[in-house]
């Protein structure tokens, strides 16, 4: 494409995020380019900017730059990465996403679980993550199988109908046995393109549920409900509290981090537990969980008290 080109989004289209609808639409052009072109502002809808996780709306106008296709080299197929199935039907999957791997590729990742997913299944018409995990977070990912069943799950994240808790330890010991915080959270980004989170009153709304379910010497498991969804929710909630998430690199106690990983905790202790909602197709009540990964048990059990 050595000119700027537009694209008109048709009806089924609608409701992808425009990264992905581009990775789709621009084959051969390198992912880091892609982002490239979406952090840059050169990519349009209807002539405003936008950010990788706008999804698109029928009638849409995408303005799109020239862009330069990859060498062979480059264009790399995804690998298959090893992901436990944990449901599935004709309307979406549910996966136990290990930690270390991210959801999607982009911003210096070549591949994540959606592109590997896509490589093993070139059958598949329609995949499309439903939400997104931190890639150091391990738990339960839901896949959309149909645009249907991705708009209704949609609509259940949006209007809070959907049941999420993750297991998280924490620095200290928790007091509380039941903890609500509503703190307010601000999304940055630093000149690397880094994103970070703060309170602020000027922030999105954000809510979490805290449950105390054990404490050791000076640590604490917890159970955490999202009531909201926003980037690192519970991760600056925790650090806002001052009971860091263990291993936390971006928002954590560093200097705990670097004793606990020769104590054998070599990752962020946040784990998606479970999903409770109704099937997006049939209405039935589902309870999707995933284990606490083996890494994680064994760190637990032994900095816990009996």
């Amino acid at each position: 494409m050595a000119k700027v080109t537009w694209i008109d989004v048709a009806e089924e289209e609608a409701g992808q995020r425009i990264d992905n609808y581009l990775l789709a639409r621009l084959k051969g052009v390198p992912k880091t380019h892609v982002y490239r072109i979406l952090r840059s502002g050169e990519v349009r809808i209807n002539s405003k900017r936008v950010e990788p996780s706008q999804r698109v709306v029928a009638g849409d106008r995408i303005r799109v730059p020239p862009v330069r296709v990859a060498e062979r080299d480059e264009d790399v197929p995804a690998p298959h990465f090893r992901m436990p199935i944990l449901f599935e039907d004709e309307a979406f999957l549910a996966l136990d996403k290990p930690s270390g791997l991210a959801v999607h590729g982009g911003s210096g990742v070549a591949h994540g679980v959606i592109e590997s997913l896509r490589a093993m299944r070139p059958e598949a018409r329609f995949l499309e993550l439903v939400h997104r995990l931190d890639r150091d977070t391990s738990g339960v990912l839901l896949v959309a199988k149909k645009r249907s069943a991705l708009t209704a799950l949609h609509e259940r994240l949006r209007t809070r109908d959907m049941d999420k808790r993750y297991l998280v330890a924490v620095r200290g010991r928790f007091r509380n046995e039941l903890q609500r915080v509503r703190a307010s959270l601000a999304k940055s980004t630093t000149a690397s393109g880094e994103k970070h989170v703060r309170v602020s009153d000027d922030g999105q709304e954000a809510e979490t549920v805290f449950r105390r379910l054990g404490r050791g010497e000076d640590l604490s498991l917890l159970e955490a409900e999202l009531l909201t969804g926003r980037t690192h929710q519970i991760r600056v909630h925790l650090a806002h509290l001052k009971h860091p998430v263990l291993g936390d690199d971006k928002y954590g106690d560093f200097e705990l981090n670097k004793r606990l990983r020769k104590e054998g905790l070599k990752r962020m202790f946040l784990h998606a537990a479970s999903l409770e909602f109704a099937h997006p197709a049939t209405g039935e009540a589902l309870r999707l969980e995933a284990p606490l990964p083996r890494d994680l048990a064994r760190f637990w059990e032994s900095h816990s008290k009996a």
